[in-house]
């Protein structure tokens, strides 16, 4: 198994972050460059916590079904190994006789189940607790259990006991059975077993792992029902009190050792919670405990990941009883130990390998700039509420500091964040809702002002149409803006008609519409910008009276223009033209007069200066 075993499909997530919160290691982490969590390979200890409280069905884990098939094709033979949790996973199958035949029609070759291997492991830690010589340990038959003191505990792997688990156990039985090639199958509740697996090799190798929910939609992809096939028995050796395995102190009542107050040597822990405090009291006060702790991640197998969702405990372990007794009865001891005595030869040890996955400490600057982020200022505050899945605001603060984790996984902070936001975006509402009736009262203002402009407008044209002098505008490019019908009745009958479909003849181009000479005028003031004013122009036998002025420099100019053979124009520009020339000879008279006078002076000075000389000389 190469791929990861557990993982999230993004497009599934709903950015709940129950996983986040449930992962008791935190190998599920929140990057910053994305709101959807990551599962880290290295870091997961397959317990499947987040795969239980995932309801979107986001998380998956690694899919072993498709190399089951394989396998079953091949030209090897294959054994299916099943975990007795069986009787729990399918209460719907009437008789476990049947599911064993389901196998079979599956494609396996044998069937057996882990019990026989269970008994062998049990007596291993028989001998190992009753030749005691000062050491506690750990039992190693939960694979999550084994991996979690690995990655978080390292300083107690000398404390896990050394010997295989079950699934293991079980398999060298199979390959001394039916020799190396033999194919092996585990089929059980653990997800965390696909992991384990892979740790080992020759006769103590497990091929492939299923789940029991994997092997549920085996049976529907090979359309294999229990209403249609017969009984079939579970291939030899059979446990004994193995078949307890399923429920977390069964390993112990099949090994003859006992929780008794008074002279038991080992206490049992399970479920996530407890194990986590077992595992920190074994480090801290074995020699005072003075017991081997018996661990199992899950209350027992028969709660694991890998089974259907919603059992409840305990009709779980009344199924696993009832399952146990039933295979009990007319049990053959003798034939049992026997089957003990044959394989208790293979070597069952193990060891464990460190793979420390412990983060290192943060700058405590960091640390207590989370804490300043999330409102925890002094200790006493730091204990938290714990609803972020960390035991205190100082464990989680720490985890920020590292990058597994961001300041908004704290409720608190994030409830405190939102009523900030909540009274920040109140107030941008109460000033938007200002700005809104302000921007309502000034839309009124300018509607009004708007219509008084139209009706201004309008009242403008009106005048502009009825005047008896031509108006037209004309942009940069000759093409006319508008007019009056005064220019149009100048233009002629060809304008006219123009007009009649073209009102004020807006777009005709002016080139068209006047000669060269009087076009040219027009052209001059927009790229000069210079008026003309009151020039006289003919345009056909009409003489005109043009005044052309710039309204917007380059762009826009306007001419007022007047027929000098309509009657009021003519007789208005006769007596403006008459009055000028009146000016300009009152001017020209004036002018004379004064030189006359200046002349008529300067005469008279001339000759009172003869005269003056003449009665000199008398």
């Amino acid at each position: 198994m190469q791929a990861p075993l557990v993982f999230i499909e993004e497009d599934k997530c709903k950015i709940c972050y129950a996983c986040v919160r449930v992962c008791p290691v935190k190998a599920v982490v929140l990057r910053p460059s994305s709101d959807i969590p990551y599962i880290e390979p290295e870091r997961c200890i397959g317990c499947g916590s987040c795969l239980e409280v995932c309801n979107p069905g986001a998380i998956s884990y690694y899919d072993s079904k498709p190399a089951v098939d394989s396998l079953i094709k091949s030209e090897f033979k294959v054994a299916a190994l099943v975990d007795p949790s069986i009787s729990a996973e399918f209460d719907d199958i009437t008789d476990y006789r049947k599911f064993v035949r389901m196998l079979h029609e599956m494609g396996f070759d044998y069937v057996h189940d882990i019990a026989f291997g269970v008994d062998l492991v049990a007596q291993e830690y028989n001998e190992l607790v009753s030749n005691f010589l000062g050491k506690y340990y750990i039992l190693a038959n939960c694979p999550p259990i084994v991996s979690l003191i690995e990655k978080y505990f390292p300083q107690l792997i000398d404390n896990i006991a050394p010997i295989v688990n079950p699934m293991i156990a079980n398999t060298k039985v199979l390959k001394e059975l039916y020799g190396p090639d033999i194919k092996v199958v585990f089929i059980g509740p653990c997800i965390g077993a696909k992991e384990e697996a892979d740790r080992f090799m020759g006769d103590a190798h497990v091929d492939e792992v299923l789940t029991f929910t994997e092997l549920r939609q085996m049976f529907d992809q090979h359309g294999i029902k229990e209403s249609t096939i017969e009984f079939s028995e579970f291939d030899e050796p059979r446990g004994y009190k193995g078949y307890l395995y399923p429920i977390s102190t069964g390993i112990i009542q099949a090994s003859g050792l006992t929780h008794d107050l008074l002279s038991g040597t080992v206490v049992t822990a399970d479920g996530k919670d407890r194990i986590l405090a077992a595992i920190s009291q074994f480090e801290q006060g074995i020699d005072y405990i003075q017991k081997h702790f018996n661990m199992f991640y899950c209350e027992g197998c028969m709660m694991g990941p890998g089974m259907k969702p919603g059992g409840k405990k305990y009709n779980r372990q009344t199924l696993t009883r009832d399952y146990a007794s039933k295979r009990l009865k007319n049990f053959n001891m003798a034939r049992w130990n026997n089957d003990l005595k044959q394989f208790h030869h293979l070597d069952f040890k193990r060891d464990f390998t460190a793979n420390d996955q412990r983060l290192p400490a943060p700058p405590e600057e960091k640390v207590e700039e989370v804490l300043k982020i999330i409102d925890k200022n002094g200790n006493a505050d730091n204990l938290g509420c714990k609803a972020c899945g960390y035991e205190s605001c100082q464990d989680f603060a720490i985890d920020v500091a590292n990058g597994i984790t961001r300041p908004d996984m704290c409720i608190m902070h994030s409830i405190k964040s939102k009523q900030d936001y909540i009274r920040s975006l109140k107030q941008t509402n109460d000033k938007l809702a200002k700005t809104q009736q302000a921007l309502q009262n000034s839309e009124k203002r300018a509607l009004a002002e708007k219509q008084v402009a139209q009706e201004a407008l309008e009242t403008t044209q009106t005048m502009l149409h009825k005047l008896p002098t031509a108006v037209v505008i004309v942009d940069e490019n000759m093409k006319i803006i508008g007019s009056n019908e005064s220019f149009v009745t100048i233009l002629g009958e060809e304008a006219s008609e123009i007009n009649e479909i073209i009102p004020g003849l807006i777009g005709a181009d002016l080139k068209t519409l006047l000669p060269v000479q009087f076009y040219k005028l027009f052209a001059y003031v927009v790229t000069s910008n210079d008026d003309v004013v009151g020039r006289d122009v003919r345009l056909n036998d009409n003489l005109l009276n043009v005044t052309i002025f710039s309204i917007k420099k380059n762009k826009i100019v306007g001419a007022v223009i007047r027929d000098m053979q309509n009657p009021e124009v003519r007789k208005e520009e006769v007596i403006n033209r008459v009055t000028e020339v009146i000016e300009q000879n009152l001017d020209l008279v004036q002018q004379i007069a004064f030189l006359l006078g200046e002349g008529a002076a300067k005469t008279e000075k001339m000759l009172n200066s003869i005269i003056e000389s003449h009665k000199s000389k008398e």
